[in-house]
């Protein structure tokens, strides 16, 4: 497929107000289009200032041209690049020149799915650009380019290996009498097993630890009107960010803000003070509270016990400068206690990336190995786990051979149609 398929235009750069503007083209009529657009053939590696020209040659921009030449692009086909004038005007009227000279719309995530079809990216190298793309802290970034150098391919491809040489190695002894096997067979492969369960066990915490990276932490603040949450949420953000008032119920709705805490990008949300209320808009408030406190990760409970909460649970008392209380104790007025909170949450979210079970929340596009690897790991745990001694060899082979075939689904040697297109759906139009 490289240099092949239909040709596709968008533009690359976040729409606004801006110096620099990319309209980006891959296809194998990108560059003659270039060409039509420019007035004269476009050379790869050379870098040009042209005019650029619609069909009836009317000028809508002066731009730097740039051409790749397949299958050394990012899609793998032939790709030009116009770096024209910024703003919300320019871009739009270059790009609408290309679509007049024979190109058409990019589908979002069009140019990375070229580049996954041509082999220019794997699948998890794929998830990884769009991780690149969101990342919200310099943690979440290094997490992505990781991913995008092929490491964690490479990873589960040899976790893969380690499970087909368990399976072939118990599938071998099943042709050979057990009473010749001896002890020191079963206990190469209880070794054997162990190894892959470990293996198992830190990619478990890597896909958990990329969820968290890539989506965000889920922290909300709880507690009855006047407890002390939006003085709280100021400070952590070390903004006004929230109003604070003495009256009760002033913060009817949430409010949330975007924090980074060692690295790990968390969504800080102050929410409704907890109490029944006849006011039609306060208990609407109280319910959006309750609703995100059941789907926090972790709830900063300010002298409340949240029942709905099903993340972690840290008690606070949030006003230590007036007196202490049950819990970690903070004062928003003077900072004491705000850097063991911090680091409170943070430990509570290395928790969450060393979980050991996986439910429904984790099946998410980014995690479709999450399930294999935590199944895989039930199956061979059995093994590893057993002492010394012999074991079924049947039950063993049917173990490991359900594992591998788990494995081999997450190494993604094939992938479905609905797969892509969840990923590549979720990416923005131009990339």
């Amino acid at each position: 497929m490289a240099g092949g398929g239909d040709t596709i235009a968008a533009i690359a750069t976040a729409p606004g107000r801006g110096g620099v503007a990319v309209v980006r083209v891959s296809g194998l009529d990108a560059f003659s289009l270039a060409e039509r657009m420019s007035g004269r053939a476009v050379e790869p590696g050379r870098i040009s200032l042209r005019k650029l020209s619609s069909p009836d040659g009317r000028v809508v921009d002066e731009a730097v041209v740039l051409a790749f030449r397949a299958p050394h692009s990012y899609t793998g086909e032939d790709v030009v690049e116009f770096q024209c004038h910024g703003g919300s005007v320019t871009p739009r009227r270059v790009l609408e020149a290309c679509y007049a000279h024979g190109a058409r719309s990019a589908r979002r995530g069009e140019f990375t799915e070229r580049a996954f079809m041509n082999g220019r990216l794997d699948y998890s190298q794929a998830e990884s650009v769009l991780n690149l793309v969101d990342a919200k802290t310099a943690r979440a970034a290094d997490s992505a380019i990781e991913g995008l150098s092929g490491r964690r391919r490479r990873e589960t491809s040899e976790v893969y290996a380690l499970a087909l040489d368990l399976s072939s190695t118990i599938e071998h002894a099943l042709d050979v009498d057990e009473g010749e096997l001896g002890d020191d067979f079963f206990c190469g492969v209880r070794r054997k097993a162990a190894a892959l369960s470990e293996r198992l066990s830190a990619a478990i915490r890597r896909v958990r630890e990329g969820r968290i990276l890539r989506d965000g932490a889920l922290v909300v603040l709880a507690g009855a009107p006047n407890a002390g949450k939006s003085s709280l949420l100021n400070a952590l953000l070390d903004e006004s960010r929230a109003i604070v008032s003495d009256t009760p119920g002033t913060t009817r709705d949430s409010i949330e803000a975007w924090i980074d805490l060692d690295g790990w990008p968390v969504r800080l949300v102050d929410t409704a003070g907890l109490r029944a209320s006849a006011d039609d808009i306060e208990a609407e408030g109280v319910r959006r509270a309750e609703d995100l406190i059941e789907r926090a990760d972790v709830v900063l409970a300010l002298d409340c016990e949240p029942e709905a909460a099903k993340g972690s649970v840290l008690r606070l008392h949030a006003k230590c400068d007036l007196g202490s209380g049950e819990g970690l104790n903070v004062s928003s007025k003077t900072g004491e206690g705000l850097e063991e909170l911090k680091r409170a949450v943070v430990s509570c979210l290395e928790a969450m990336a060393d979980a050991s079970s996986a439910d429904a929340a984790d099946a998410t596009v980014g995690e479709e190995s999450l399930a294999a690897y935590v199944d895989a790991r039930a199956l061979v745990e059995g093994i590893a786990s057993g002492g010394d001694g012999a074991f079924d060899l049947v039950l063993a082979a049917n173990a490991v051979r359900s594992a591998a075939e788990r494995l081999g689904a997450a190494v993604g040697a094939t992938y479905s149609a609905d797969l892509l297109d969840r990923l590549f759906s979720r990416f923005c139009v131009g990339k």
